[in-house]
C-alpha cells in the first residue's frame, strides 16, 4: 500500500528538459545587460552636492549602475562612507562612481 506522500509524487509535474527554464532565464539576463555610461561634469557636480547634503536617515532616489544593469531605487540611507566613496541604501552598498543621479525625496 502506498502512503499519501508516495501517491502525491506520481502526480508531480515532469520536467523532461531539466534545466531549460534556468538556461532561458540566464540567457535573457545576459541579453538585458547594458554598459556603464558616462555622466557629464554638471551631473557629477550635482551628485556631489547632494552627497554632501545627505546623512543617515535621508530618503533618496538613486539611479545607478549595478551588475551590468541600470537600476532606479528609492530608500533610506543607512550609512555613508565618504573616505571609501560608498553609501548604503537600505541594505545595498552603492559606490559613488556607479551613481548616475541621486535626489533627496524628503
Amino acid at each position: 500500500m502506498m502512503t499519501q506522500e508516495q501517491r502525491a509524487k506520481q502526480f508531480m509535474p515532469f520536467d523532461a528538459m531539466k534545466g531549460l527554464q534556468e538556461a532561458l532565464r540566464d540567457r535573457e539576463e545576459r541579453h538585458s545587460r547594458v554598459e556603464r555610461h558616462d555622466i557629464s561634469e554638471e551631473e557629477q557636480e550635482q551628485n556631489s552636492k547632494v552627497l554632501c547634503q545627505i546623512k543617515n536617515g535621508s530618503r533618496v532616489e538613486v539611479n545607478y549602475y549595478c551588475h551590468f544593469h541600470d537600476v532606479v531605487r528609492s530608500g533610506t540611507i543607512t550609512a555613508i562612507n565618504i573616505p571609501y566613496h560608498f553609501l548604503i541604501l537600505d541594505d545595498e552598498k552603492i559606490f559613488f562612481e556607479d551613481i548616475y543621479k541621486i535626489v533627496i525625496v524628503d
